[in-house]
């Protein structure tokens, strides 16, 4: 048994998914169910009884004791988060209740939990924590990608806040002797991503033919990963991970988000031609760029590929035609998150509308 936080997310429920048809092994899947985390993402499950979901906040230490006492799980991997800058700058108290105080609780009830195993239970025991490259900061546009020694420079309240939860995983390992396991990833794209994030927002507004929104010159540079290869990633290091290390899990894909979204364009301009015979380039727009952004990030994997032998199975290529083609195909999904307060929050977000790109 495993115990998966956050795991009606984006990255989590992919993560479950594919750890459910892969293993045997039962998963506990505990999500708060914000805006982010939807059971929807999880309906091919069905009534599986190898998937056992609690809504539950990580911050709930009484649950997470109970949950701990009754499952017993091997291991437990938290992608539990609030992970969006834009929304991390207009309400930072949320990034740091659950990022920074619901980690600490977390660990804490890892600890008491882990501290009552005995033998080869408390020795193969592990916490997997789910980062992100964001906590290393921005990278000049020659300088040499993020490895797993970059020193750490948040630039926003998310990522400060991420990079706080790293710094208490770390401590509790070195302080405690928690066997945790960390890893950083670059951006990851795929299926049931919520589309406030760059490419499903291009998707989604593209096919309703609204203005595609980005931000200042569109010259800001991502390293872009399929979401799951990440899951392999982490299966990985759960696996054979050594005690205490941060693994950095990136595509080897840089690419600036203008380049992103005219991909996508062509993409949608094959797969789903507008009635009209237009590109769907021509509704791209410049809007007023957000404060503090960051202008690059690279990450250098060869750590996670020289130990552990892992890489990604996704070229950029392939991975965003698989997820062009995955947005296509379910309709529903977008139309159901996409509430009324999901729309003011987009309305007020992207503002400034300037000259066509």
């Amino acid at each position: 048994m495993i115990l998966v936080t956050g795991g009606a997310g984006f990255i989590g429920a992919n993560f479950v998914l594919d750890w459910l048809a892969q293993s045997d092994e039962p998963v506990v899947n505990l999500d708060k169910l914000t805006y982010a985390g939807n059971r929807a993402n999880l309906a091919d499950l069905g009534a599986n009884p190898r998937h056992i979901f609690v809504q539950g906040d990580i911050g709930d230490t009484a649950l997470l004791a109970r949950l701990l006492a009754e499952h017993r799980p091997r291991a437990i991997i938290n992608f539990a988060a609030e992970s969006h800058v834009d929304r991390s700058i207009h309400g930072p108290g949320d990034f740091i209740q659950t990022n920074v105080v619901g980690t600490f609780h977390l660990l804490e009830s890892v600890r008491a939990y882990w501290g009552a195993l005995a033998g080869d239970e408390k020795a193969a025991f592990r916490f997997l924590h789910v980062s992100t490259d964001e906590v290393y900061g921005s990278l000049a546009p020659d300088a040499p990608a993020f490895t797993e020694e970059h020193r750490v420079e948040p630039n926003s309240p998310y990522s400060a806040s991420k990079a706080a939860s790293d710094h208490l995983v770390r401590a509790w390992h070195h302080t405690y002797g928690l066997p945790v396991l960390t890893t950083n990833c670059s951006n990851n794209y795929g299926p049931f991503h919520f589309p406030e994030k760059l490419i499903p927002l291009m998707i989604v507004n593209a096919l309703a033919g609204k203005p595609l929104p980005v931000y200042g010159d569109g010259l800001q540079v991502r390293d872009w990963l399929y979401v799951k290869d990440h899951c392999s990633a982490i299966r990985r290091v759960l696996d054979a991970g050594r005690l205490g290390e941060t693994y950095n899990v990136g595509g080897w894909n840089e690419k600036p988000n203008i380049e992103i979204v005219h991909t996508v364009c062509a993409l949608l301009d094959e797969l789903r031609p507008r009635a009209d015979g237009q590109g769907y380039a021509i509704q791209i727009t410049t809007v007023q760029d957000r404060p503090g952004h960051d202008r690059r990030y690279a990450i250098d994997a060869r750590k996670l590929e020289r130990e552990l032998g892992w890489k990604p199975a996704e070229t950029f290529e392939s991975g965003i035609r698989k997820t062009v083609e995955w947005y296509l195909a379910h309709p529903d999904w977008v139309s159901n998150v996409q509430s009324g307060a999901y729309r003011e929050w987009i309305a007020a977000q992207y503002v400034e509308p300037a000259k066509a790109a």
